[in-house]
């Protein structure tokens, strides 16, 4: 039996032609798309496709138990930061509400190189191969719409992927959810807990103060989650693709024949080929994340601190997972060619642990102040050095609006200059880290 792409069949008899009408119906639906470079539409299908039995219903007693972890976390992280809380709402989100949640941001960092693939199938085809399908046959258009068909299928299966790991809105250390708005989700907290011997109430305390950390960060340095968003979207658009393969693939293409479309969906197109000019952007990126990464930890840690038997314990617990990298980290590799996997944890653990033994708690927060003033990639080399420097510095009165007057700080303000690179990080000193 024929097997069709997207997860459709024929229907009726395969030798009757009328029978493969539901067929090219559901292809002319998926090909009408014409909301830009990604096929969303499809990517959300095959998304809840992957989530089906998979994403079950949030009970009350779960949607009270977030909300109460969320508040009292917000409440410890008044001793651990200076930057106050940026929670406006606390909600519990099932696997597919994650997924509609998150949708916007996605469809903002992954459009750009989307467009560049979409671009590329549609004049990949000799324009003779085109015309011999004939204006009036209903597949004459695949060709043009081909590359946002084979963007949001992989989109999709990769989204669908993520759904069933992340724990919270902020997880992959981007902020995915609408502004203020701090969210747990349900299934995965439970999963992250698994094997761990630790109670449920305590683990879902843990990632709620990882949660509300991130909240007070993205909600109280102005700049931050724009500068996070526009460096991945800069790295996307200067993604340079293999067009020689893109071009083999499209020439392939039988259009009355789903399966060579099926075919081309899991040819490995997206590979990204690094260029100088994307190995510093990425860099630059890896800088970012790390920084926030490291911040989050280090204040989490410090919240919980004794307040927590088992606070070490999740905290080694997360840092393997994010040093190790998942389905998350995997997808969004194959996606838009980056690996969101701690890379530089311990420097980036180390320079925080040293700012805050040198400067305490407002030193260490003010330097969110302007991005001017945040660490280096260089810096990470050596991170017990930055501390010492830190020392220079002086806060700001009011670190609840961190605006960054720079000159304060020793700096000339240049708002268009972008930290520079790692992700996920960890505030100790070196020799008591033990991620990655």
């Amino acid at each position: 039996m024929t097997n069709f792409p997207f997860g459709f069949g024929a229907g009726g008899d395969p030798g009757d032609p009328s029978g493969q009408l539901p067929l090219f119906a559901e292809l002319q639906k998926l090909l009408s798309w014409s909301g830009g470079p990604v096929n969303w539409e499809l990517a959300k299908q095959l998304a809840n496709q992957s989530l089906a039995g998979n994403s079950t219903i949030v009970s009350p007693a779960d949607r009270s138990a977030t909300v109460e972890a969320i508040r009292l976390a917000d409440l410890w992280l008044d001793d651990a930061t200076d930057l106050p809380s940026g929670i406006q709402t606390i909600e519990t989100w099932t696997r597919a509400e994650w997924l509609e949640r998150t949708l916007p941001v996605w469809t903002s960092l992954c459009d750009p190189v989307a467009a560049r693939v979409v671009a590329a199938m549609s004049s990949a085809l000799p324009a003779e191969q085109l015309e011999a399908l004939g204006a009036g046959n209903p597949l004459a258009g695949i060709m043009t719409q081909i590359g946002g068909l084979m963007f949001g299928a992989q989109v999709g299966q990769g989204l669908g992927g993520l759904a069933q790991e992340v724990v919270s809105a902020t997880d992959v250390g981007i902020p995915l959810g609408p502004q203020g708005v701090a969210a747990l989700v349900a299934d995965n907290v439970a999963a992250f807990g698994e094997g761990l011997e630790r109670p449920a109430e305590e683990v879902r305390l843990y990632l709620a103060l990882r949660e509300a950390a991130h909240q007070r960060l993205f909600g109280h340095v102005p700049w931050l989650r724009q500068r996070l968003l526009d460096t991945v979207e800069s790295y996307a658009r200067g993604i340079t693709l293999d067009m020689s393969a893109i071009e083999s693939a499209v020439q392939g293409i039988d259009p009355m024949n789903p399966e060579s479309v099926q075919e081309a969906l899991t040819g490995g197109l997206f590979a990204p080929q690094q260029t100088p000019e994307q190995e510093a952007a990425l860099r630059r990126l890896e800088t970012l994340l790390a920084l926030v990464e490291g911040w989050v930890d280090a204040v989490v840690a410090a919240a919980a601190g004794d307040r927590m038997p088992g606070a070490e314990a999740l905290r080694e617990a997360s840092r393997r997972r994010r040093a190790t990298g998942g389905p998350a980290e995997q997808t969004f590799a194959t996606l838009v060619g980056l690996e969101l996997r701690p890379r530089r944890l311990r420097e980036a653990a180390a320079l925080w642990w040293s700012v805050t033994e040198k400067r305490g708690v407002s030193g260490r927060d003010a330097i969110w102040s302007h991005p001017d003033l945040l660490p280096t990639a260089e810096d990470l080399d050596d991170p017990l050095g930055f501390g010492e420097k830190a020392e220079g510095f002086s806060a700001p009165d009011d670190l609840s609006e961190l605006d960054g007057d720079a000159a304060a700080f020793g700096a000339d303000p240049a708002p268009e200059s972008v930290p520079e690179a790692p992700e996920d990080t960890e505030p100790k000193p070196p020799e008591s880290d033990a991620a990655g």
